[in-house]
This record gives structure tokens, sequence and C-alpha cells, in this order.
């Protein structure tokens, strides 16, 4: 009888493990419907059931990282007393779960903003600078309300092991033998091992295409975890690593020439094919009656095509960007290459897309390669350079990048004279910007070209702008109200520079195109990839455009259609360039205008888009294809047409396919011979 008691230690702390197992996997539910109730104008419209189920796949997930925290409480039920005290046990469980915790309720906000659970986004941020990160966060979120809750929550949890600890006291210290521990540790592990792993089939273990049991995007992430998907994003592959699966996707040959058939226009002549991918020379088929002079891009900060009057979204938000496009040329179905700044200026200005494993490409060693982007093109013509930007140009590295490119002036926060504002987390407000970039712009040497890059900063959490505001703040879109109130006043100070700008002598001679480098997350969201995110106006404006390219261009593009475009309008001659986009207005009437755009952080979706058929690859897991619509309401309808299916999957995985490889030999830029001016 004295032997049976001995084994009630070892059921005691058995049951620790147990109960504690339920108490990590309460509070990360409770964490789960923080995010929901966070983001209830996502879980508008979508059905009961498909929430209610999120969490219980979610539960997998959960059970993943508490396993992973109990195993060493499992390990120890080896040791001849087992948990012994508890007192060690009880603080690991209180550290790690602490620490669930805290990324928990840090989760919602940052799912607000960018509509994906924690990734290594979140990383490049604190890689990139922790004190500018952290001046962000103090003042654009409700921190102390934050902290609270978190010191709330592990209070539970604390009181909820101490709990635990007195249901399940063991009776005496003697534990049986070893060789009667073994069934219960063995069974223990097995469990411990089987949660780790998430699911019970052969293979794989559970994988973030798991949660995707809806049609409806949110449903599916809230099945996700963020400690889960942060801690695959810190251990993940190296970017090469990342794209091998690309590398490999198609036969190469076969690759290259689809590549150069999706990219290369009519009256395009390839040039050195054995050695550049899709360098040729372009034969402009549309220019102006009076080509400019001068190019001015406006690359603006998370201007979002959902909420410009201009493209039938009139919330007020955009006036003055919407009386401009009564004077120019709009495209109303542009789309960013990625949902991160750093990616709208290397598309739009290094004219290279987003590709998976390379979204930091600024900051990365491949980023020291050349590319057939706006210096390359325009500096051995002898024209003028400037970059104007709110903030500091460490930032994503973009002075780096782009005095490599062959940039020469760059006119950051530090250099802006007599701001009348300045945000303490990244710089002057917009208003300081254009007046600078006035400024700059009136001191060109009149008898030389210019090109200029200007980049505004004020649309960016944490919505630091000018007191008192010259607008009206924006009311009636709950917890998007600030950041529509920040776009509001970017509108403004745009249309304040373009009421300057006309007065100038070389205003008549330049083509402006203005863009946003980004959307920004949106009630709704279309198809797997959350399309909106990526949807942005771009307008053109120079003398004559109207008048040979009518109001409106339907045409589906990205930003790296950006500098074709533009640069074919400029010069209106031929010109040798290697892009990996197409001069949208010299495509033939019958072609609908195609891109290829991948999210930001760890998350390798990636959707290329022909027209309004697109199709849309995971990682893992088939791939979805279907029409998508902007007006006059956003809708995706999903299809199952086997054919154009695969014709599109197979363009997509031959355009990223090639475009890595040239990214990864360095065979991105442009001869010496294009780069020294030999321009006809």
């Amino acid at each position: 009888m004295k032997k049976t008691w001995r084994f009630r230690p070892l059921l005691a702390d058995t049951g620790f493990i147990v109960l504690s197992a339920f108490l990590l996997l309460f509070l990360q539910a409770l964490l789960r419907a923080l995010l929901l109730v966070r983001n209830p104008e996502l879980a508008a419209g979508v059905a009961n059931t498909d929430l209610a189920w999120a969490f219980v796949v979610g539960m997998r997930f959960d059970f993943i990282i508490a396993s992973y925290i109990l195993l060493p409480l499992v390990l120890s039920l080896l040791l001849p007393n087992g948990l012994g005290e508890r007192r060690l046990a009880r603080l690991w469980l209180l550290f790690t779960g602490g620490i669930v915790l805290f990324l928990g309720v840090s989760e919602p906000e940052f799912y607000h903003e960018f509509h994906t659970r924690l990734n290594s986004l979140a990383i490049q941020y604190l890689k990139e600078d922790p004190s500018t990160v952290s001046s962000m966060i103090w003042h654009g979120f409700p921190v102390v309300r934050y902290l609270l809750l978190w010191a709330v929550l592990l209070a539970v949890l604390a009181r909820g092991l101490k709990l635990a600890d007195r249901w399940t006291r063991k009776f005496g210290m003697a534990y049986p033998q070893w060789w009667a521990r073994i069934p219960v540790f063995l069974l223990c592990a097995f469990l411990v091992a089987l949660g780790a792993r998430g699911t019970l089939r052969h293979g794989a273990p559970l994988r973030w295409g798991d949660a995707f049991h809806s049609q409806n995007l949110f449903a599916n992430h809230l099945a996700l975890n963020g400690t889960w998907s942060l801690a695959k994003a810190a251990m993940g592959n190296k970017k090469k690593d990342a794209g091998k699966t690309w590398l490999k996707a198609m036969n190469r040959e076969q690759a290259l020439a689809r590549t150069r058939q999706l990219l290369l226009a009519p009256g395009d002549d390839l040039q050195q094919p054995d050695q550049y991918p899709v360098l040729r020379r372009h034969q402009p088929g549309a220019t102006l009656p009076h080509p400019p002079k001068n190019l001015v891009f406006i690359i603006m900060e998370s201007f979002s095509g959902q909420f410009t009057g201009a493209l039938g979204n009139d919330h007020g938000i955009t006036p003055r960007f919407d009386e401009l496009a009564q004077e120019g040329l709009l495209f109303d179905h542009m789309f960013s290459n990625g949902t991160h700044t750093h990616q709208g200026m290397f598309a739009t200005v290094a004219c290279f897309p987003n590709l998976p494993g390379f979204e930091y490409l600024m900051q990365e060693p491949e980023g020291q390669h050349q590319f057939s982007g706006l210096p390359a093109l325009l500096k051995p013509l002898g024209f003028q350079d400037v970059y104007v930007y709110n903030g500091a140009f460490n930032w994503d590295n973009q002075k780096g990048f782009f005095r490599n490119q062959g940039m020469t002036r760059f006119i950051g926060r530090d250099q802006m004279e007599n701001p009348v504002f300045t945000d303490p987390t990244w710089g002057v407000s917009d208003q300081d910007m254009f007046d600078q970039a006035l400024r700059e712009l009136n001191r060109m040497r009149p008898d030389q070209p210019f090109f200029a890059v200007l980049q505004t900063l004020s649309n960016h959490t944490p919505y630091a702008l000018p007191d008192p505001l010259p607008v009206d703040k924006v009311t009636g879109f709950g917890g998007l109200d600030e950041h529509l109130t920040a776009m509001r006043y970017a509108d403004w100070a745009l249309g304040r520079f373009f009421d300057e700008a006309k007065k100038q002598p070389w205003f008549k001679d330049t083509l402006f195109v203005l863009l946003g480098d980004h959307g920004f997350g949106v009630k709704k969201q279309l198809g797997q990839i959350d399309l909106l995110r990526f949807h942005i106006p771009m307008l053109m404006l120079a003398p004559g455009i109207q008048d040979r390219f009518g109001k409106r261009i339907h045409t589906a593009a990205t930003q790296v259609d950006v500098i074709p475009t533009s640069v074919s309008l400029l010069l209106g001659k031929p010109f040798t360039h290697q892009c990996w986009g197409r001069d949208i207005l010299s495509l033939p009437a019958d072609d609908p205008g195609l891109g290829v755009i991948k999210p930001s952080g760890s998350d390798h979706t990636v959707a290329h888009f022909r027209g309004d058929r697109i199709i849309i690859k995971p990682p893992h897991g088939k791939a979805v294809s279907g029409r998508y619509q902007l007006y006059p309401e956003p809708a995706f309808f999903p299809d199952g047409k086997p054919a154009e299916k695969s014709e599109m999957l197979a363009d997509l995985k031959a355009y990223v396919s090639t475009a890595m490889h040239a990214l990864l030999e360095n065979h991105t830029g442009l001869p010496n011979a294009s780069r020294s001016g030999k321009q006809d």
C-alpha cells in the first residue's frame, strides 16, 4: 500500500503540468479575443461560424506554444524529486508566459496597422533603429493602457499557477523508482511532442496555411498565433534559402522566355541577351506634343486608393489631389509592389520588384548591385538630381542605396530650413518638406534638366501633425480617423506645393508623377493577399497630357511600370533599360496590364494579376485564382478556370525566378555603354 501512495507525487506533478497547459491555452484564447475586439471593422460581415472556428483552429497553434513552454517541466519528471517545490517551475512559466502575454497585448495594434500577425517586419523595425521605433510606439499608441493590461494578465497567470500548485500539491517527497517514472514521462513527452507539431498527420508539422479555413482573410489570420509566427520569422530561413523554391520553380530557359514575353512591348529589341535577362531598347509608342524637360516623382506615404476621391472613393480626404486629377492623367488600377515604404521606393525609383526573401533589398548585400532606375537612365544624360525627404536618410538605408545608384543630393530632416513643425519621432512635417523642395528646385541650374524625388512622411504612425491643424479632423471612420486626418493633411500640403510650383518658370517644362508608396489596411480585405492594401492612385501631370491620352487609364500596373512610362514621356525617343515593368502608355489596346506583388515581412505569398484576373500563391498550399474588381465596390470572385490558372501560375513562377536569378547574379543593371549616356 505504501508503494502505491508513492506514485501520488508523480501524478500530482503531472496534474500541475496539465492545469498549467489549460491556463496557457485559456490566456492565449483571451489574446485572440483581444485581437478580434481591436479590429471589429475587419470582423464585420464575417460569419460567426468562421470566427468561432478561428478559435478552434487557433487552439492548435496555441498548443504549440504551450508545449514548448512545458517541455522543461516534462523533462523534470525524470529528476529524483520531479518538480520538487515547484518554485523554479512557476518562475519559468511566469517568465515565458509573460513573454507570450506581452507579445499578445502588443499585437492588436500591429495587426491594425499592417493587417498581418507578428512577423519579420516587427524584427526588422527593431533592428533598423530601436530609438526611432520606440518613439513611434510611445507617441503613436496607448502604451500605458496596454502595459496595464499586460500587468493584469500577468497577475492572472501568477494567481492561476498558484492555484494549480495548491490543487495538485503532492503528498510527501518520495518519488517512485526510475523504471516506474518512465511510462508517465513517455506519455507526457509524447503529448508535448504532438502538441509541438500541432498535427497528427505524417510529414510536415502545422504550418500557417493550416489556419486558412475560411474565404475571409481576417478569420484566417485570427486563427494564427502571433508568438508562433514571430518565432517562425526569427528562426526562419535566410533570404537566399527563402528564394530557393522559386529558383527551382521552372526550367531556367523556359522561365526566361516567358518573362521576356511578359515584359517586352512591340518594337522592343533585346540587348546582350546572353548576359542581361530583360535589357531592351525601347521605342516609345506614345509621346507628348512637347516632351518635358524635367521629371519630379512625388511619393506619398500611405496614400490609399480606397480614400482617394478621384478614384470614386470621395470621403473628403483628398480634395487637392482630386483637383489635380482634373488636370492630369489618372491611373485607376495602379498597385504598389509591396506594403512597406522601402519596397515602394526601390520598385518606383530603382524599377525592381519586391521578391520573396528580399523584402529588405535596400539593406541587403544585393542592394549594392546596380539597377535600371532613374539615376542610371538620366544622370548620364546630364540631369541634375535631388531627393527631398522629411526624415533621416539612414532609415531603410535610403541614402546608401540611392547614392550607390547615382543620386548625389539628399535633403533630409537635418537640412530643412526653418521648419514650422518637427515630429520627435520622424522629422519635419509634409508642408516643411514641400517648402524645402520648392527651394531646392528653384536652385537648379536652368540650363540643365533635373529629376527629383520628393517623399512625404506625415501620414505615418504616430501621425504627429502641426498645431493648429490646417485641415478639419476626420471623424466617422473609427480607428482610422487619426490615419485619415494625416492623409487629409498630406493632401493639403500637396495642394499647397502645387499652388506655388505653378508660379515657377520650370513648372511648364516638368512632368510630375504622383503616387502612393503603398496603401493601408481597410475594412474590406480583398482576396487572400488583402489586395486593397496595394491599391494606390497614380497621377501624371504635364502640358498636353490629357489632349494626348485623355483623363484616365484603366490598364492594371504596378510601381515597376512607373519608370518605363515616365521616362518614355520625358525623353520621347528610344532608350535602353532593364526595368521589370513596362511603358503602360505604349501597350497595344488589347493589353489589360499585369503585375506581381508581395506583402511585407516573412509572408511569402505572391500574386500575379493580368487585367482583372489574379492568381495568389501562398508559400505552402495551392494557388487561388479568380477575378477582382475595384469599382464600384471592391470584390473578389474566386473561380477555377484550369487553363487560365495554369498559364498565370506559370507566368508568376517565370517572372519571380528570372528576377531572382538576375538579382543573385548581379545582372539587374545596365551595360557600361548605356550608363555612360550613349542613348540615341
